[in-house]
């Protein structure tokens, strides 16, 4: 992916996402003049990832499938007496008919809450040892309510509505009918070790350089982000 995409798909988000009543937090808005004089009482943010994220899985092709990202709040896998928080808080935005690959966790425990736009389709199965599908009924939790839908069938979460997925339950998705604005409430995440894909060629894009980032995305920080002296 280009760094001109990437800044141009987070300035629409914010647009997106604000204009909608949903107000981001200060850090969302930093450029890289702020992150470049970064204030060592932030450093959660950074030690965490919280901030935006884009990939588009490998694919070469983010509008098609793809993922945009902001991680509001996050425990830390690695440093637990450190960062005691249990939990993760993200929003996520497909775009039309835009899919996720399949995926699953093998630590995290998520919902995935639809809060407006369209309707996303979601297929599910069980995963085996080896990473392959099985073919028994995945066991789901839907707003409080148990479902059991076969290997490989379709859920569909409408504005409001929201699904429980546990480790090892390999999912993917689509938005129909319009963009769709989703929230994740989790346990503590690390996307550097917790996701298993089952045929996408990665979960962070390569990025060219044709300009200077106008925001950062979680994986620039080790490169921008310079200590004090």
């Amino acid at each position: 992916m280009k760094r001109s995409e990437l800044n141009k798909l987070i300035r629409e988000a914010i647009r997106f996402v604000e204009g909608r009543g949903i107000p981001l937090p200060p850090f969302a808005h930093w450029k890289l003049e702020d992150w470049q004089n970064f204030d060592p009482n932030a450093q959660e943010i950074v030690d965490n990832m919280l901030g935006w994220d884009i990939t588009d899985f490998g694919s070469g092709d983010f509008y098609k499938v793809g993922l945009l990202i902001f991680t509001f709040r996050n425990g830390n896998f690695n440093d637990r007496l450190k960062y005691p928080k249990m939990y993760a808080e993200k929003l996520l935005l497909v775009g039309k008919n835009q899919e996720l690959p399949y995926h699953f966790h093998w630590s995290k425990m998520e919902d995935i809450i639809n809060r407006g736009g369209g309707d996303l389709e979601m297929q599910v199965y069980n995963s085996r040892e080896n990473g392959d599908f099985d073919d028994s009924d995945v066991h789901l939790t839907m707003d409080g309510v148990k479902v059991a839908v076969p290997a490989g069938g379709t859920i569909v979460l409408k504005p409001g509505q929201s699904v429980t997925l546990l480790p090892g339950q390999y999912h993917c998705w689509k938005a129909v009918n319009e963009p769709v604005m989703l929230f994740e409430v989790s346990s503590t995440n690390d996307d550097n070790v917790d996701n298993r894909f089952h045929s996408a060629k990665g979960r962070f894009p390569s990025i060219e350089e044709d300009t200077l980032p106008e925001y950062l995305i979680f994986r620039d920080y080790g490169q921008y982000i310079k200590p004090r002296t």
